[in-house]
């Protein structure tokens, strides 16, 4: 009977189990099939609501600027057909046009010069100004056009519709613009409503042909970029449609676009992932109140192994991600591994790194160092000088070039003319000190730089290397003459570029005077 009795608790305690095991597997498969269920139903829905949204408001928006297009034409078409009204006539009707149809910020009409002879409102403020940038574009295209989105010089952002305006006979006089500001009151803005956000978190936005936001609820962004998501492929090849994406913020949305064929706009209507997902919690929390413990517990442990496991993978990971800082890389302290892979890439890094610290070294090197003359060349130069002008040192700067240099080349062959550059370097080098530095800039043209050098200093060591130059026989058995210019840090200026600008316009000087002389800056 004990026998028998020990056998049925042991099968009963099999049943259990296995009854158990049946009833939660069939549970886990039937919720786990309720949700995938219900998370597609509800991804289809707000897809397709979205999408019946955004063809709405981009045929609405279409449909707006279409007749923008013809306002500005019967306007222009008015202009044609009445030549003889006055300015003042003219301005009453852009007035008059703007506050009637709302359809634009304001309406101006530019000349083909440029000249605004015209605005409404006058309080814009630009009536007889010469306009630039895109706007003076707009007017040299003579053709009917729709701006991407720009600042303009007062601060806003906007995009600027416009019409060509000919005469009778057919003679161009400019356009007739109409501005939108994206961030002010007009009927654009009423038509998007752009500030409202619905309570599951869905809202739309508008981005104009060159990816920036035209519309947004955060006004803030407007203007922005939206970089390279899945939405601006979509604007860039014209499609209308609806998927599950990434927005730029690396927010998951359902998203549904609608292009507009008018403007080239894109209108998206999106919806949150993360509201569908809160929608299902409920099946979720059920999941995870089940499987909670043993799920935890395998966790701990699955995280506590991959974590040793994966720790010498990672410090290597991140000595190997300073390969691509200009900065040294620090190689790693060996220790020996008891993961042979990881101890093999310890010992195969530390090699690397030192093969590839080697090569770095000796590349700056060259990439500092012109080839033929051994001179260090202009970013060397941009780097000293810049030093000593964040140190706020003295130094003067001498421009350098030969004369008739080409006429060298011409007459004895390009090998020569390198053996003329040589020439010149070795005779520059022995005539300067050892913390003064001689660069080549490209061809012909050197430059000296003398530091805690005044101007008349370094006037007095150009003469020297000009007169040196000029009495010493040259490669091909001739003197060559220097033409030199002289430029005083911060004394003539303190703008590197300027101060480049000035040397080089003294060294012309020197050419201009009959060259192998040596001009000190000078505004006069």
């Amino acid at each position: 009977m004990r026998i028998l009795s020990n056998r049925k608790f042991k099968l009963t305690t099999l049943l259990m189990t296995l009854i158990i095991a049946s009833v939660l597997s069939t549970t886990f498969i039937l919720l786990f099939a309720t949700y995938q269920h219900e998370k597609s139903s509800l991804t289809h829905t707000y897809l397709t609501l979205n999408s019946s949204k955004s063809e709405k408001l981009s045929k609405s928006v279409n449909s707006l600027f279409k007749s923008m297009r013809i306002s500005l034409q019967e306007t222009t078409e008015f202009l044609s057909n009445h030549p003889h009204l006055t300015d003042e006539e003219i301005q009453e009707h852009l007035e008059l046009l703007r506050n009637n149809s709302r359809y634009f910020n304001s309406l101006a009409w530019v000349d083909e010069t440029g000249l605004v002879r015209d605005i409404a409102p006058l309080r814009v403020g630009l009536k007889g100004d010469y306009i630039t940038g895109i706007t003076k574009e707009v007017v040299d295209a003579k053709k009917p056009m729709l701006t991407s989105p720009y600042t303009a010089p007062t601060g806003r952002m906007l995009v600027l519709m416009s019409e060509p305006l000919y005469d009778r006979e057919g003679n161009y006089k400019g356009i007739i613009g109409g501005s939108i500001y994206l961030q002010e009151k007009n009927v654009l803005n009423e038509i998007l409503g752009n500030d409202i956000v619905d309570q599951n978190g869905s809202y739309y936005y508008v981005i104009g042909p060159n990816g920036v936001l035209l519309f947004h609820p955060d006004t803030n962004r407007i203007g922005e970029d939206i970089k390279d998501t899945p939405i601006k492929k979509k604007l860039a090849l014209g499609q209308s449609g609806m998927e599950r994406v990434t927005n730029s913020r690396g927010v998951e949305m359902l998203a549904a676009y609608s292009y507009t064929s008018e403007i080239g706009w894109l209108v998206v209507q999106q919806t949150p992932v993360s509201y569908v997902d809160g929608l299902l919690e409920e099946h979720i929390l059920k999941l995870l109140w089940i499987f909670l413990f043993p799920f935890i517990i395998l966790l701990i442990v699955s995280l506590g192994f991959a974590r040793k496991l994966a720790k010498p993978f990672i410090d290597l990971a991140d000595i190997v991600s300073q390969f691509g800082a200009d900065k040294q890389i620090q190689p790693p302290v060996f220790n020996s591994h008891w993961n042979r892979e990881a101890d093999l890439l310890t010992k195969s890094l530390i090699i690397a790194i030192d093969a590839v610290e080697n090569n770095n070294t000796l590349l700056k090197e060259e990439a500092m160092t012109d080839a033929l003359t051994g001179l260090p060349n202009r970013k060397k130069l941009t780097e000293a000088i810049s030093y000593l002008a964040d140190e706020g040192q003295l130094f003067s700067l001498v421009a350098i070039d030969i004369d008739r240099f080409k006429l060298v080349n011409d007459t004895y062959g390009h090998q020569m003319g390198d053996e003329v550059l040589k020439f010149l370097a070795r005779t520059v080098q022995s005539k300067i000190g050892t913390g003064d530095g001689f660069f080549r800039l490209g061809g012909e043209e050197f430059i000296l730089l003398l530091p805690n050098a005044k101007c008349s200093e370094a006037y007095s060591i150009s003469e020297i290397i000009r007169t040196t130059i000029a009495n010493t026989i040259s490669p091909f058995g001739n003197p060559i003459t220097i033409s030199l210019g002289v430029a005083e840090f911060p004394h003539h200026s303190d703008s590197l570029e300027d101060l480049f600008i000035f040397a080089d316009k003294a060294l012309y000087q020197s050419k201009e005077n009959g060259r192998n002389q040596t001009t000190l800056w000078g505004k006069d």
